[in-house]
C-alpha cells in the first residue's frame, strides 16, 4: 500500500509538470528587452539633454533629477497610466504601482535636501527674508490651503466631497519669502476647511502646543516703543486668528489705517498664491481630476512639492517672478474656504493692533500713503 501511495505522488508530481500551464506572449512584447521604448529610445534620449527634455516636457533642473536618481518623471507630462502602461510594454496595475512608488522615491530622496524641517535660526531667516523683501517683520510664512480634485474613492461617502461639488483633498502649505514650500500637510477629507485642515495637521498641533521652536518675540524695526511681537504666520480669513496667526481686518467700512494693514499683510499672503500658481504651471496633473487612489495622490502632491523647491533652488536662486495668483485656481486646484465661526482672542487682537499701528508710522511705505 505504501508504495503504491508513493508511486501515485510520483505521478501526480510528473503530471504537473508537464502539464504546467504556458502563458503566451505577443511578439512584440517578447521584444521589449531590445527593442522597447525604454531600453532603446529613451536610452538614446539620455545622451542627447535637449531632446530628452523636449520629449518627457521637462526642463533642465528635472533632467538634472533624473539623472541623478534614475527616476522616471511622469508627473510632469500629464499622460494617463495606460499611455504609459503602453509604451513601456507593463500593465495598467503595475504602471499604477510604480508611479505610486516612484513619487514615494522622490519625497524620500528631496525632502531633507530641499525641505528639511525648520530650526528656530530657519525661522529667523524666513522673517529676515520677508522683511527685506515683502516689508513685513516677524512674518514666518504665508499659510494658505488648495483642493486637490481627485475621482470619488470607493465607498467614501461624503468624506470627500467639498461645498464646490467635486471630491478632493486638502493641500496645506506654508511658504516662504522665495516662495519655496517649507511645510506641507496633504490628505486632509474635502470636505474639511482651512481652519479644520490646520487643527488636524501635525503643523497646527505644534502651532497650538508651542513646540514649532518659533524665535522668541522680537521688537519691530524703530518701533521700541510698541514693545517685543510675537512671530506671525499670515493668511486669509480662512483660518482662525490667533497670537501667531494674522488675516486681515474684515469687512467694508475700514479706517485708513485698517486698510494699510490689510494691504501689506495681502501682499506678503500673495506669496502663497503665486507659489500655487507655479505649482499649477509646471505639473499638469492638477489641470483635472486626479483618477488614483488617495495614498497615491498624496505621495504624486508631495512629490511636486520637493521638486517645485528643487527647481526653484537649483535653476536660478535669485529669481523672483511667479505667475499671477489667479493662475493657481485650475480645474484640480481649488480654493479652500472657512466653514463655521472664528472668535479671536483678545491677545490675537492686540497684536494686530500693534501690527496695524506700526505699518501706518514707523513702518510706512511711501507708495502707500497713511491718508
Amino acid at each position: 500500500m505504501e508504495d503504491e501511495v508513493v508511486a501515485f505522488g510520483v505521478a501526480l508530481l510528473c503530471l504537473r509538470r508537464i502539464c504546467r500551464r504556458s502563458v503566451w506572449v505577443h511578439d512584440i512584447l517578447q521584444a521589449g528587452q531590445q527593442l522597447g521604448e525604454y531600453h532603446r529610445l529613451v536610452q538614446e534620449l539620455r545622451l542627447d539633454d535637449g531632446r530628452f527634455q523636449r520629449y518627457f516636457r521637462i526642463g533642465t533642473s528635472l533632467t538634472t533629477c533624473y539623472q541623478k536618481w534614475g527616476l522616471e518623471i511622469f508627473l510632469a507630462t500629464g499622460d494617463s497610466y495606460r499611455t504609459i502602461a503602453f509604451s513601456y510594454h507593463v500593465g495598467v496595475s503595475t504602471m499604477a504601482g510604480i508611479v505610486g512608488e516612484v513619487a514615494r522615491a522622490i519625497w524620500d530622496a528631496l525632502v531633507q535636501e530641499v525641505m528639511p524641517v525648520p530650526t528656530t535660526e530657519d525661522w529667523r531667516t524666513i522673517a529676515t527674508d520677508f522683511l527685506h523683501r515683502w516689508n513685513f517683520p516677524n512674518c514666518l510664512g504665508s499659510i494658505d490651503g488648495k483642493h486637490v480634485v481627485i475621482k470619488a474613492p470607493d465607498n467614501s461617502g461624503s468624506l470627500f466631497f467639498n461645498y464646490k461639488g467635486t471630491y478632493s483633498v486638502v493641500l496645506l502649505v506654508v511658504v516662504d519669502a522665495q516662495y519655496c514650500f517649507r511645510v506641507v500637510d496633504v490628505g486632509s477629507y474635502g470636505r474639511t476647511s482651512d481652519g479644520g485642515a490646520l487643527a488636524n495637521s501635525t503643523f497646527g498641533q505644534a502651532l497650538r502646543d508651542g513646540t514649532l521652536g518659533l524665535p522668541q518675540d522680537a521688537l519691530l524695526p524703530s518701533a521700541e516703543h510698541l514693545g517685543p511681537q510675537p512671530h506671525v504666520f499670515v493668511a486669509d480669513e480662512a483660518f482662525p486668528l490667533h497670537r501667531d496667526l494674522m488675516w486681515p481686518f474684515p469687512g467694508h467700512n475700514l479706517s485708513s489705517r485698517q486698510r494699510i494693514f490689510n494691504y501689506r499683510l495681502s501682499q506678503a499672503r500673495l506669496i502663497v498664491e503665486n507659489t500655487f500658481g507655479n505649482l499649477t504651471a509646471q505639473w499638469r496633473m492638477y489641470r483635472g481630476v486626479i483618477e488614483i487612489s488617495p495614498a497615491n495622490v498624496d505621495a504624486c502632491v508631495k512629490a511636486t512639492c520637493v521638486l517645485h523647491n528643487f527647481l526653484r533652488r537649483s535653476t536660478n536662486s535669485t529669481r523672483t517672478s511667479m505667475p499671477s495668483a489667479g493662475d493657481g485656481e485650475a480645474a484640480g486646484l481649488q480654493e479652500v474656504t472657512r466653514v463655521g465661526s472664528n472668535n479671536p482672542t483678545r491677545e490675537a487682537i492686540h497684536v494686530r493692533e500693534k501690527l496695524m499701528t506700526y505699518f501706518s508710522t514707523e513702518g510706512a511705505v511711501p507708495w502707500k500713503p497713511v491718508a
